[in-house]
């Protein structure tokens, strides 16, 4: 079921144009990933993260359904995994640097804080944002860590913003980023 989505965001990014990448190793070179958000335990929250490399940052996107009306903290988290029920198998914020938690626009902060999202009374949240935080390589890589929505908004507090319990995972994983990637996935792999 998750292979469809990701090759329909894979494709709908080949006419695009990113002018940053990011080399990883063993060659590879990364310009895009994606988080396919599920719902924790006893919620119902749904939707897809993108993350661009752009001039200036990483483009943040989401698109979430199943909310609650309001405020939601969203957060890059340490692991990538999403084993738990209630989310808790990704661990605490991505926080490589030891500093205060705060929200996306400090100066300082984790570099797992992206604020909160807005859903409307539909429990509809988009989200875009140009990040200068976060990155695909280096000790700011958000590759293969969680992401997680919570019940409450950030409020800014120490440690974490008091976001309440975790509605929603997903791991951030690299992402096909032009049309030769996307055809050789679609292609003999029997996909």
């Amino acid at each position: 079921m998750r292979i469809p989505v990701l090759l329909l965001i894979a494709l709908a990014s080949c006419d695009s144009e990113t002018s940053v990448s990011y080399e990883v190793g063993g060659g590879a070179v990364v310009t895009s990933a994606v988080a396919v958000m599920d719902a924790t335990d006893g919620h119902t929250a749904r939707g897809v993260v993108t993350f661009t490399a752009e001039t200036g940052g990483i483009r943040v996107h989401a698109e979430i359904d199943g909310l609650s009306p309001g405020l939601h903290g969203f957060h890059v988290h340490q692991w990538g995994n999403a084993t738990s029920g209630d989310g808790k198998s990704a661990g605490g914020h991505f926080n490589p640097h030891g500093t205060d938690h705060a929200h996306p626009e400090a100066g300082v902060r984790h570099v797992g804080d992206l604020g909160n999202l807005e859903a409307d009374g539909a429990g509809r949240a988009v989200y875009d944002r140009l990040d200068t935080a976060i990155t695909f390589g280096g000790a700011n890589s958000v590759l293969g860590r969680g992401l997680i929505i919570h019940a409450l908004p950030d409020d800014g507090g120490q440690p974490t913003g008091n976001a309440g319990a975790r509605v929603a995972i997903g791991v951030i994983g690299i992402a096909a980023s032009d049309c030769k990637a996307v055809s050789s996935l679609n292609g003999d792999s029997g996909l």
